[in-house]
């Protein structure tokens, strides 16, 4: 019983990200398949167990292959091949990132550059005239176009992604996690040392009001972090120390 639990709810987490990637709503959705909307929530709930007429049917109304809503193993390749860095920012994920693909000769990607290069525009652009919405729809088929279209390769994700069901459970479904963590220090000064000099904008307190706030985000986040296949704290380590960690790591996960 635990493994149809586990297929339904799988079968919602894709029903629901491509559904969102399209921007359709449930009740379109729901029209196009000839469906009640009460069925496509159910569905997308992991509560439906849903007939193989009904699926064709879904899958049509998406434009999307019938196995690729029902697909139970990655199909592009092995988890292990392709690597994600989570964390807030400032965790050193793009620095890190870029030298683990170099050892390991695969692409590298930041998650926001190919939301920029989806959308047209920039990150601050997108945001303030789309809003936050817009952006975690790029992001989402940013990652999935990233899945269909390379085997391997280590990204480097937004800070918030793990805060998107959707798109972190595609994440994990499909990816080798690492959560790349470090102190609220470190990551403040880290940040502000890119030139972000957003965390000091406010007057007065505002440096201790910035990190009041970081702490409360990351507090909030750990327990999806946690998630994570792995660890490493890259706190007063080099490049070169941390990657010393996760590659062995990542060698004992390789298939044999």
């Amino acid at each position: 019983m635990g493994q149809d639990e586990d297929f339904l709810r799988a079968f919602g987490e894709r029903l629901r990200g491509e559904r969102e990637r399209r921007g359709m709503s449930r009740k379109l959705l729901a029209e196009q398949a000839g469906v009640s909307e009460r069925y496509v929530t159910q569905i997308e709930s992991g509560k439906g167990n849903v007939s193989i007429v009904i699926l064709r049917q879904i899958a049509a109304a998406l434009g999307v292959p019938l196995a690729r809503l029902v697909e139970t193993e990655d199909a592009g390749g092995s988890r292990s091949e392709r690597i994600a860095l989570i964390g807030l920012r400032g965790a050193g994920k793009s620095t890190l990132g870029a030298a683990l693909a170099k050892a390991r000769n695969v692409p590298f990607f930041e998650l926001d550059r190919e939301i920029e290069r989806l959308s047209g525009t920039s990150l601050g652009t997108l945001i303030e005239m789309y809003g936050q919405p817009a952006y975690r729809r790029y992001e989402l088929q940013a990652l999935q176009e990233m899945l269909d279209a390379h085997p391997r390769f280590v990204v480097a994700t937004s800070g918030g992604l793990v805060s998107e069901p959707v798109t972190y459970e595609l994440l994990l479904r499909h990816c080798l996690t690492i959560w790349v963590r470090t102190t609220p220090e470190q990551h403040m000064a880290r940040v502000i040392a890119q030139g972000d000099r957003r965390p000091m904008t406010s007057t007065g307190a505002g440096s201790a009001q910035a990190m009041q706030d970081l702490r409360r985000i990351l507090a909030e986040r750990i327990p999806q972090y946690e998630r994570a296949d792995l660890t490493v704290d890259t706190t007063g380590a080099t490049v070169k120390e941390s990657l010393g960690i996760i590659v062995p790591k990542l060698a004992l996960r390789m298939p044999a």
